[in-house]
């Protein structure tokens, strides 16, 4: 049950001097020295703006990542063979090790007998930074039984699997056999970033996936607003603890499909009246991305995932079909000293657009893809204003957008990302970012660090201070 809650002396949309009165979980009023209430929090001028919106992330990938060994920051194959030693000493001989973050340039491609060479008495998974491949050593494939596995176990030419697995998810958690992640731990994250609302992009999203992110957000585990996709049929509950976004159509660029399998996935979408998500990394997997769109028709809420190559050429195809895209700026920070060292210099500028998707007249909404990417709004900003990596480079140096538009990317809808920004007024959801500072001088440096309370349909979730 939301309760009234009284913010005195905040900024909104640049004006200073505002008190907000918030009651059921909406925004009443707002006008300077409003009547007392029971509960206030004093703003000291700090600004209030919608609460941030990533809209492509994995709940539940997120949540594991607790409990695995990351290899963010790590830059050679010594350093990975130090990262994965550190861990086993830490654990008992037959124990588990789920490692995340994985690439090639790290060590080389990698399979079973690698790591068997670096965990020869533990199961050993290995995920790779896309979240496509999972790399097991002999240990782990002897655990799950993979000799007898479906289609994803990749096997060598003598029927053996190599210890690859390509989009095993749901057969590996049923094989493992984990327990459930913690999902208050993602919320309470989240909330401290001024996240108010998450669109879960996980193809593997079940009913039984579905279910465990709804219950978490009835106890107030994982507070945010939850949109959810899925690859297959996916229903609201009752209570509205979670909508029901897009189809998502996962493609892999090694393995495209025919155009018209393709195009037949978008118009059974059509018929459970959802729209298409689709996960566009590559120039090829972007092209029949449009040749099916093109074909089967476009309709609101259709939507290109990451955009990660979109050329020139390909922008206006993208706005005539009224198309939206979901990109993560963050990725050139975290990712961009291996793209200037491996992507060919004239495609440079094709990666992660942003200002020129904008400039089209793109919807273009911003988010985080976490656990592949830091689940930090803040910084995905901070990226799209200067577009530099952690190596000091500036990759696509025309993308950058100003840091009031930077910060829009995260304020539109749910259901639309890129659309119109969420505004502070009388009548909106009360789902809020305080922040410490008037917004220019937030937009100067932007940071977490900025964020002073968050708060959704009208409850205080998250204060760094909140008197």
């Amino acid at each position: 049950m939301s309760t009234a809650l009284l913010l005195r002396d905040v900024e909104i949309a640049g004006r200073a001097g505002f008190d907000v009165r918030i009651e059921a979980g909406r925004i009443t009023e707002i006008g300077p020295r409003l009547a007392r209430a029971a509960n206030e929090i004093d703003g000291r001028g700090g600004a209030l703006i919608p609460g941030l919106v990533d809209h492509h992330v994995h709940l539940l990938a997120l949540a594991a990542q607790a409990r695995s060994v990351s290899l963010d920051g790590v830059r050679s194959r010594a350093d990975f063979e130090a990262r994965i030693a550190a861990a086993l000493a830490t654990r008992r001989p037959g124990d588990w090790l789920r490692v995340t973050g994985y690439h090639e340039s790290l060590a080389g491609d990698v399979g079973r007998e690698a790591l068997d060479a670096l965990a020869p008495r533990h199961p050993l998974r290995l995920q790779h930074q896309t979240g496509s491949l999972w790399i097991l050593n002999s240990a782990a494939l002897a655990a799950i039984g993979a000799e007898d596995g479906p289609d994803v176990v990749e096997r060598d030419g003598a029927g053996r699997p190599t210890g690859r697995i390509w989009r095993g998810d749901a057969w590996l958690r049923g094989r493992i056999g984990e327990d459930p992640p913690d999902l208050a731990a993602v919320g309470r994250q989240l909330a401290r970033y001024g996240v108010t609302g998450v669109t879960d992009a996980s193809v593997t999203t079940d009913a039984s996936a579905a279910r465990r992110l709804a219950d978490a957000h009835r106890i107030g585990a994982l507070p945010q607003r939850l949109m959810l996709m899925s690859g297959g049929e996916l229903a609201a509950p009752d209570d509205d603890a979670f909508t029901v976004g897009p189809v998502k159509v996962l493609l892999d660029d090694h393995d495209l499909p025919p155009l018209d399998d393709f195009v037949a996935w978008i118009r059974r979408a059509r018929g459970a009246g959802r729209a298409v998500a689709v996960h566009c990394v590559t120039a090829a997997e972007l092209a029949i991305t449009l040749a099916a769109f093109e074909t089967a028709g476009a309709k609101p809420g259709d939507r290109i995932e990451h955009g990660g190559v979109i050329s020139g050429s390909a922008i206006g195809r993208i706005r005539a079909l009224s198309l939206a895209v979901v990109t993560q700026p963050a990725f050139i920070v975290e990712r961009g000293d291996r793209y200037a060292a491996e992507v060919e210099t004239r495609d440079l500028p094709d990666l992660y657009r942003c200002a020129s998707l904008l400039d089209a007249g793109v919807p273009t909404g911003g988010s985080s893809d976490a656990p592949y990417a830091s689940p930090d709004p803040w910084l995905g900003i901070a990226a799209a204003v200067d577009r530099r990596t952690r190596g000091g480079q500036v990759i696509g140096g025309a993308e950058r957008v100003a840091p009031e538009r930077a910060l829009e990317l995260y304020l539109g809808a749910q259901s639309a990302p890129g659309g119109a920004p969420r505004r502070v007024e009388a009548g909106a959801p009360a789902d809020l970012c305080l922040l410490a500072a008037p917004l220019r001088d937030v937009l100067a440096g932007p940071g977490a660090e900025n964020v002073r309370a968050t708060i959704i349909d009208g409850r205080l979730i998250e204060a760094a201070d909140p008197r």
